[in-house]
Parts: C-alpha cells; sequence; structure tokens
C-alpha cells in the first residue's frame, strides 16, 4: 500500500522552495486575476476575495511506496505539475505561474475546445512550449484513468498533482430553488470527482522513485463562513 500522510499547508508548500506555490508574484498574479486580493504572509501563497467568501488554500497528501522508502530519488525542480480544471481561472494562473517558473505542466478540461486554447493562450504569454493538455472528465474513472495515461506518455511521472476542477453547475439559486441536476453536477464533480482524481494519483505516485504530492484546492465555505449562492 501507498504511504499517505496529510500535511500542514504551510510547511508543504515550503518543501518546494522554488515553485510557484510558495513565490508565487502575488501583485502581479492579484493584479491580473483579481481586484480585491487578500495575501498570506507565509509563505507567499495567495489568497484572493471579491467579498471576502473565496479563500484560495489547499490540502496536500504525499504518495509514497514502501518499496522505495530507503530510495527514493530528491524531488527538486523542475517539476512535472498536473492540473485538473487548468484551462481557465485559478487553474490556468497557476499553469501560467509554473511555465514562467520553468516546471512541466499538463492541463485537463471537460472542453477539447478550452482546452486547446488554453494550450495556445500559455504558450504565446510565457513564451514557454512545454504544456501540453487533454480532455477529462473527473467525474469519470475512465477519463481519469486516460488522463493518467496521457500523463505518463507526455512526462513520464508527475511530481505535483493540483485536483482543482470543480463546479456550481453554473448556477447561483439558493439550495430550494437548484434543480436535480445541478445539485448532481455539484457533488459529483467537487466530492466524487476530486476522489477518483486523487485514488489515480496516489496509484500513479506510489510507483514513482520520487513519490509526489497532491494539493487539493478548496474555495469558498473552506473557512467555515457563509457563502449564500455559492458553496455547497
Amino acid at each position: 500500500m501507498a504511504e499517505m500522510s496529510v500535511t500542514n499547508t504551510t510547511a508543504s508548500l515550503q518543501s518546494f522552495p522554488k515553485s510557484p506555490l510558495c513565490s508565487l508574484s502575488t501583485t502581479k498574479f492579484n493584479s491580473s486575476y483579481h481586484p480585491s486580493p487578500i495575501v498570506s504572509p507565509i509563505p507567499r501563497f495567495c489568497l484572493i476575495s471579491k467579498y471576502n467568501s473565496f479563500r484560495f488554500s489547499a490540502s496536500v497528501v504525499k504518495a509514497a511506496s514502501p518499496s522505495h522508502a530507503n530510495t527514493k530519488d530528491p524531488m527538486l525542480p523542475p517539476y512535472n505539475v498536473l492540473i485538473t480544471g487548468g484551462s481557465k481561472g485559478i487553474g490556468y494562473a497557476l499553469a501560467k505561474e509554473f511555465l514562467k517558473a520553468g516546471d512541466n505542466v499538463l492541463i485537463c478540461s471537460r472542453s477539447d475546445e478550452r482546452v486547446v486554447s488554453a494550450l495556445d493562450r500559455l504558450r504565446v504569454e510565457t513564451g514557454k512550449q512545454h504544456v501540453w493538455g487533454t480532455k477529462c472528465d473527473v467525474r469519470e474513472g475512465d477519463d481519469v484513468k486516460n488522463l493518467v495515461a496521457f500523463a505518463k506518455e507526455k512526462l513520464k511521472y508527475i511530481d505535483i498533482w493540483i485536483n482543482n476542477a470543480g463546479s456550481n453547475a453554473y448556477s447561483f439559486k439558493p439550495l430550494a430553488e437548484a434543480s436535480d441536476e445541478d445539485l448532481i453536477q455539484v457533488v459529483t464533480t467537487n466530492t466524487l470527482g476530486l476522489m477518483i482524481c486523487c485514488r489515480e494519483a496516489i496509484n500513479l505516485m506510489q510507483n514513482q522513485p520520487r513519490g509526489g504530492h497532491i494539493f487539493n484546492i478548496d474555495g469558498a465555505g473552506s473557512d467555515g463562513r457563509p457563502t449564500p449562492r455559492f458553496a455547497a
């Protein structure tokens, strides 16, 4: 079995000294992606809020195989990074920062068109070509397995897997007005999709000499404050 440990976010981020996860240029990020930022000073990790209701943070899972316990290769940059929901928003911003740091990046989205568009923009905006993408619906186990196969084909291994994909079903209705379809989309994407991705990432990383880290991005409601019509 894989050895799994959920680690303090701040300490874990500091294990990536040259990674955008802890050296993100918050001034540029904030001005580019959000008009009303909140910045956490230790580590340099961006918290973003329009109405003081959205927190950009992450829980971390470290996966390692016992067979590699005494022979694990050091995890040094450049990193191979996989980002779900990487075609827009925070996922896209992270992809851009990792590319600028010299890392290799793979993104996915449920839409082929959004993947192609994001790849074109990332290559133009960063001047970097080491970025790949594919269609993947994180709610579908076969899709995520295909994502892993694609990642192994392009990058051989993944150091950092960022579970960023999420959905509010594109609806801001009160819960009492939400349709069955909307509720199913939210839960299957944000809960089931996350669990499927973690499972496949762990299965991948436990067979890698370098091991790996899984970052689970959370957002609205993560700090316990109410977020009406936004978080489920």
